[in-house]
């Protein structure tokens, strides 16, 4: 199980005490009770109070139902059918293309990066278990990006394919994109191979799904109702690329329920979600922390730091409120943004995300002939025990100049841990919302830029 160690916000200045974190328990728990009676209200589809709408609270419990919904009904299971769906595009595609923007394509994303090999799209098939390469697109308008891509398409001897992930199919970016990879793949297969080579993952009506009909499309998955794209991973929007990879997303489920019954029972000293939200809470109120860095080390939780900003700013970034989201990724960063956290504006509440194992054999510096780096003394080192001193120098630094720090610890990369770490953000987040009075779901905001976008474009 990921811990969560809030040690390091335990400071004499620019800090908090355990006893303010302590005293905070009651708030949560009432902040638990009404997340809890958000999902128990939807899955009841009861009527929305005015003061909670929108209500997208059907991501919580959607782990559980994907799995009871395997184990009752099989083969014919939204979990075995996406399965099913990703064996046939692995064993007929090299590489597959998903697109789709923000919470469409992040969590996927994620995913990929954690759990696959670092190196993913340049492995050969064996190093890759004989999946497909991934690229993503559509979740931006870069005709440059969009152009390279379409030449690397049509440089590979394999064929490709398309899944296209939109909940109402209307977001234009995503939408463009579909229209002129759909032409590309037109050319290369003809009109007859559509249906089979492009998945959307959609609403259940909507225009992508009235277009999926129109191509003969042979398999649609659904963006079930009540689940918003930033809460969408563990959905159809998120599996399906996840299978396509080769990643085991029974496990990522099973990671999942495992972290929903560690929220909802266990007390708030112990509970990972409520100790995350409370630290952050009382840091923003009591220190001005209006600044959250998600410090990842090493190079695979990068996407994560992504997924998990558009988390944060979508949904408490309202009324003039709402902590901002910064992923950096250690040691890189520490060269580049190290120095304004370490003597920059006191605004900046540091958690380390820190994967406790490693998958591959341990790299030492090794001995040389040729020491001019002067590292023979350092021979016998690894590159994790390296990272380990890196971690635990930044934290002794920070400490010793009262800046707060929590670390937030994985046992491994894998889909059972990203499971628990996906559930237990989005948890968070809602919890969070419940505790200030911002409703966590809906991003108005959002919307603005959309609605002129299209206005000027149709003038």
């Amino acid at each position: 199980m990921i811990s969560y160690d809030p040690s390091g916000v335990f400071l004499p200045e620019h800090g908090i005490t355990p006893a303010t974190l302590a005293a905070l328990a009651p708030k949560l728990e009432e902040a638990r009770d009404d997340v809890m009676a958000d999902t128990q209200l939807w899955a009841d589809a009861a009527d929305v109070p005015a003061q909670k709408q929108p209500l997208d609270a059907g991501f919580h419990l959607l782990p559980d139902r994907l799995l009871d919904e395997l184990a009752n009904r099989g083969a014919e299971s939204e979990v075995a059918r996406l399965k099913a769906t990703a064996d046939r595009l692995a064993g007929e595609l090299g590489s597959v293309v998903v697109l789709g923007i923000g919470g469409s394509y992040m969590g996927a994303r994620a995913l990929m990066e954690a759990c696959c090999h670092p190196y993913h799209n340049q492995a050969p098939p064996t190093l890759r278990g004989q999946r497909p390469k991934m690229y993503f697109e559509g979740n931006n308008v870069d005709n440059d990006a969009a152009q390279g891509l379409l030449d690397l398409l049509a440089s590979e001897t394999s064929r490709w394919g398309v899944v296209v992930i939109s909940k109402s199919g209307g977001t234009l970016e995503t939408a463009a994109a579909l229209r002129i990879f759909l032409r590309k793949l037109h050319a290369d297969y003809g009109p007859g191979e559509l249906g089979r080579l492009v998945v959307p993952v959609t609403g259940e009506s909507g225009k992508l799904f009235d277009l999926a009909g129109a191509l003969g499309c042979t398999e649609i998955f659904p963006v079930p109702d009540g689940v918003g794209g930033r809460f969408s991973v563990l959905s159809a929007v998120g599996l399906l690329p996840a299978a396509i990879l080769g990643l085991d997303i029974q496990k990522l489920l099973q990671g999942a329920v495992a972290m929903n019954h560690h929220f909802r029972n266990a007390a708030p000293a112990e509970n990972v979600v409520m100790q995350y939200v409370g630290v952050c809470h009382a840091l923003e109120a009591e220190r001005g922390c209006t600044t959250r860095i998600l410090s990842t080390w090493g190079k695979r939780l990068e996407a994560l730091g992504l997924w998990y900003d558009q988390l944060l700013a979508e949904s408490l970034g309202k009324q003039e409120r709402g902590a901002l989201p910064l992923t950096i990724v250690n040691t890189r960063d520490l060269h580049s943004r190290g120095q304004q956290h370490q003597e920059g504006v006191r605004d900046k509440l540091i958690t380390n995300v820190i994967v406790e194992s490693h998958e591959r054999d341990a790299l030492a510096i090794g001995p040389s002939d040729n020491n001019q780096d002067q590292l023979n003394a350092l021979a016998d080192k690894t590159l994790p025990e390296i990272l380990s001193a890196a971690i635990a120098g930044t934290n002794q630094a920070y400490r010793e100049d009262n800046r707060p720090t929590a670390d937030l610890r994985l046992p491994r990369l894998d889909e059972h841990v990203m499971g628990q770490v996906l559930q237990m953000f989005m948890l968070a987040t809602v919890l969070e919302g419940r505790l200030i009075g911002i409703n966590p779901y809906g991003q108005p905001g959002v919307e603005a830029y959309k609605k002129n976008m299209n206005a000027i474009l149709r003038k």
